[in-house]
Parts: structure tokens; C-alpha cells; sequence
């Protein structure tokens, strides 16, 4: 997924499968990049997507 592409769709499409998207942004709220971590690998999110919403995370603004 390229990063200009990246809306966060897939990943809470993925989340809501395995119903854990409250979850995932409450661990997005409290900046708990291990949570998010493991919640997106619970959904089979792949690995570069993950790499990049943990950088979003980190930048604390979204952009």
C-alpha cells in the first residue's frame, strides 16, 4: 500500500472482522504502539501497512 493511498479503511475493515476496533483506538488514543501492534497483526493486517500506522501514530497529527 503506497502511503498517499493509505486512508485506514483496510485496517479497520481487517479490525472490525475480528472486532476489536474500539480497541485499536483506544491503544491509538493512549499512543500504545505495542497494542496497535499486535491488534493489527491479529487482523492479518501486512507488515508495511502496520510499519506505516505506527508512523501516523507517531507523528500525532495524522498528516
Amino acid at each position: 500500500m503506497n502511503e498517499n493511498d493509505f486512508e485506514g479503511s483496510l485496517v479497520l475493515e481487517k479490525l472490525a472482522e475480528i472486532n476489536k476496533v474500539d480497541e485499536f483506538f483506544a491503544a491509538i488514543d493512549s499512543d500504545d504502539f505495542h497494542k496497535a501492534r499486535m491488534l493489527m497483526k491479529r487482523a492479518r493486517v501486512d507488515t508495511d501497512t502496520i510499519a506505516m500506522v505506527l508512523e501516523k501514530m507517531g507523528d500525532g497529527d495524522g498528516s
